[in-house]
């Protein structure tokens, strides 16, 4: 069988603290394998890595992880649109990394279950001649090792939300790395594995959002709410996470002390919120001040979800503390 014949387009906007200017801008028509060999040396110069070190050892960090980038380029050569016309590009700029090829998702594969979809090849030859000389993940699943290059490093999940039915891209942001992040999860890897790519999901929009529930969670792992909530749990046993709260307004924090080892020992208190007594008072104090309080005051003041905020203010209301007026959004607490 003859190697198939390329057109290929890179296009590498390298001009940090200025305004864009294109520095390298190659077009190459060659074999799949040499246009792969072609554009990973066109990238390399631009790795640039730092060292931090996490107990014994000293951990790389790179400001692209290039198993990511292979990843990414691979999927972009190999499960292209052969019968559409059009070149995979790849462009690196000041704000990150976007790869794009022909072609659509394979059928039965969209942006609400990239994560999941079982492994399926639009040129299944091409993948599998791929994976036996090693430029691709044997196991099918390079989608998480592109996830997994992105989120362990504490930068955003890469980004397809571009993609369309005729063109996949995917885009990797050019953020800097959380380092106290990344510290804790090499500590993680050392002590019971590599994490699963649902865990850093969980942990990543944690470490952006504060305070999430199960359902909250679930879109981005592109689970059952069950599975995450086993996930949930676990990532609170080894002490990654607390929950507060029970029930469907469940909501889960990161741990005391991830927030500690940061140095952000007050972020924790804002985000943790308050013993109940606290919030008790905190209501009867608002009351006072201003004369009454609905539950929408209550959900802000003590950043608390709706249920959460409707028992607090019914237990408060059967200690006699409080008396209510008024039905659903029309109701009020006096004292």
């Amino acid at each position: 069988m003859p190697i198939p014949r390329w057109r290929h387009y890179a296009d590498y906007d390298l001009a940090p603290y200025c305004r864009s200017v294109t520095r390298v801008n190659e077009f190459y028509r060659k074999p799949l394998i040499e246009t792969f060999e072609e554009v990973e040396l066109q990238f390399k110069p631009w790795l640039v890595e730092e060292e931090i070190q996490v107990g014994l050892f000293r951990v790389p960090v790179p400001n692209y992880d290039r198993r990511a980038f292979r990843e990414a380029l691979v999927n972009a050569l190999v499960h292209r649109d052969f019968s559409t016309l059009g070149a995979v590009h790849v462009k690196l700029d000041n704000d990150g990394l976007s790869i794009s090829s022909p072609g659509g998702f394979i059928e039965g594969v969209g942006l609400d279950n990239l994560l999941v979809a079982p492994p399926r090849s639009r040129n299944p030859l091409l993948a599998d001649i791929i994976k036996r000389i090693g430029l691709a993940e044997r196991t099918g699943r390079g989608i998480d090792r592109i996830y997994e290059g992105m989120l362990r490093y504490g930068r955003p999940a890469p980004d397809y939300s571009l993609s369309n039915p005729y063109t996949v891209s995917v885009f990797m942001a050019n953020a800097a790395a959380d380092l106290d992040f990344l510290k804790m999860v090499v500590e993680q890897e050392d002590k019971l594995g590599n994490m699963p790519i649902d865990s850093l999901i969980i942990l990543s929009r944690l470490r952006e959002e504060r305070r999430l529930t199960i359902s909250d969670l679930a879109p981005s792992v592109q689970k059952p709410e069950a599975t995450v909530r086993a996930t949930l749990e676990k990532l609170v046993e080894t002490g990654f996470l607390e929950p507060h709260g029970i029930g469907r307004g469940r909501t889960y924090t990161l741990s005391a002390r991830l927030y500690q080892k940061a140095g952000k020992k007050s972020e924790y208190i804002r985000q943790a919120g308050f013993a109940p007594i606290q919030q008790e008072q905190m209501v009867l104090n608002y009351i006072d001040k201003l004369g009454g309080i609905k539950r929408a005051d209550v959900m802000d003041l003590c950043h608390l979800n709706g249920p959460q905020a409707y028992r607090l203010l019914k237990k408060l209301t059967g200690k006699d503390l409080i008396k209510k007026t008024g039905e659903k959004k029309h109701a009020a607490y006096t004292r």
